[in-house]
């Protein structure tokens, strides 16, 4: 009886955790736009800042975990995946439903410092490579680099930077939302808070539903880590972006994606390093590879036309499937 009662908790894990990511965004994005409204603070800035951070706290929780245990490969996976879908998904889904405009801060400001640092973590890992005789190592899954300390804390100082800078601008260049009236502070705050909560037991549960699922379906751990974790972790990225752009927060929605992105690579990956430095092997050097081809495309697309519209989301989201099939077989 307990046999074939567990798959159908399982099912039901998995749709409790959709139903507390979709109403626990819904929440979070009332109280941000609320406290932007308020403060005068630009929606895009609420999203490359609280919200981004807000919704990648599973990444956080995830990847710090894993390095002080000592699983630095799920570590730097996570990184990698989330900020793959964060580009390509969460952006490329959002465009299916409006044609998403990029604020000309976020493609002067935000994507350059995001593609500057991916394609440092790399040089650094491929330093270390060189140094160590092994930058074209065989087989495939042996370590070829380190990502440690001398990068993970230089990455925390660029993030330290970068939000001082964003919480600046959003002083120096306030601006009068339209819209309803905004919530009381303590309302919105609560809202932001209840919201989080919601979110990140939302993501947990289906990540252990979809996990669950997914074995009894014979696929294989490392399959699952590559994309049922990261995609997991991303999954508050998605519904938060989705939600805030068919509240019309654009701005909010695209500050998420990238914001979290940013979030990932500098504060996630740099606290992750900094407490237990690990290995890079070929596959995650090609992750890394990758990555940095998303933001450039990811770049191009939003740099062109009127933004991302519904037939560069598609191609996006197809690219996405591109790279999860190629990551199951290589």
């Amino acid at each position: 009886m307990l046999v074939l009662l567990k798959p159908v908790l399982y099912v039901l894990l998995l749709v409790a955790g959709f139903f507390g990511l979709i109403k626990g965004a819904d929440l979070f994005v009332d109280g941000s736009s609320s406290i932007a409204r308020q403060f005068k603070v630009p929606g895009v800035i609420i999203g490359l800042t609280i919200v981004a951070m807000g919704t990648s706290a599973p990444e956080l929780a995830v990847s710090t975990s894993a390095a002080m245990s000592g699983s630095n490969e799920i570590a730097l996976s996570n990184v990698l995946g989330s900020n793959i879908f964060n580009l390509l998904v969460v952006l490329g889904f959002c465009a299916l439903f409006n044609t998403i405009p990029v604020d000309k801060p976020i493609l002067k400001r935000d994507f350059p410092l995001l593609l500057i640092v991916a394609v440092a973590v790399l040089g650094l890992t491929c330093y270390s490579a060189i140094m160590g005789g092994k930058l074209f190592a065989v087989p495939y899954a042996e370590e070829v680099g380190e990502v440690g300390r001398m990068t993970g804390i230089p990455l925390i100082i660029v993030f330290a930077i970068y939000i001082i800078v964003l919480i600046a601008d959003a002083k120096k260049n306030k601006v009068e939302e339209e819209g309803e009236e905004p919530l009381p502070l303590w309302k919105s705050i609560l809202f932001i808070l209840i919201g989080l909560v919601l979110i990140v037991a939302g993501g947990k549960a289906v990540v252990e539903g979809a996990k669950y699922i997914a074995a009894a379906a014979g696929m294989s751990e490392t399959l699952i880590g590559l994309t049922i974790v990261a995609v997991g972790t991303s999954l508050p990225e998605l519904v938060t972006s989705i939600v805030a752009a068919k509240k019309g927060e654009v701005g909010m929605a695209v500050g998420n994606a990238v914001g979290s992105s940013i979030f990932n690579l500098m504060l996630i990956l740099g606290v992750s390093s900094s407490i237990h430095p690990f290995g890079v092997n070929m596959a995650s050097a090609c992750d890394m590879l990758i990555q940095i081809g998303v933001i450039v495309l990811t770049y191009i697309f939003a740099a062109t036309g009127k933004g991302i519209n519904r037939g560069k989301g598609l191609l996006m989201l197809l690219i996405y499937v591109a790279d999860i099939v190629f990551a199951a077989i290589r």
